[in-house]
């Protein structure tokens, strides 16, 4: 199941402990709270790259990630499963503890291993 770009910027708001308010702010009011809160609950789904790019500043995330999300890029999912794709792993943008990377890993090789099964 494809991650939305709303839940997308959820999560990482959530992850770096910022309100709605703390964004608007941090970007000088340039992304009202209203408007990134419809963002995160898929009332606009595709905001502007000039939005995008400041929520990229904000959040010290790739903003190619964002265009592909919100769909003026094409998503780089289009490879085959045995192709490596070369991007940042899907939690790479969150402020992971080891022991919360440790559990990944974890989950991650279980799922491997009851794929083969």
């Amino acid at each position: 199941m494809k991650v939305t770009l709303g839940q997308y910027l959820a999560s990482i708001r959530n992850d770096r402990k910022m309100s709605l308010r703390q964004v608007e702010e941090s970007s000088c009011k340039e992304v009202s709270n209203a408007y990134l809160s419809q963002l995160e609950n898929e009332k606009i789904l595709q905001p502007s790259p000039t939005i995008l790019n400041k929520l990229a500043e904000i959040y010290k995330i790739d903003y190619v990630t964002l265009m592909e999300l919100a769909g003026y890029l094409p998503a780089v999912g289009n490879r085959t499963a045995s192709e490596r794709h070369g991007r940042i792993a899907t939690f790479a943008e969150h402020n992971l503890s080891p022991e919360e990377e440790a559990q990944l890993m974890e989950y991650l090789q279980f799922i491997r291993t009851k794929k083969r099964s």
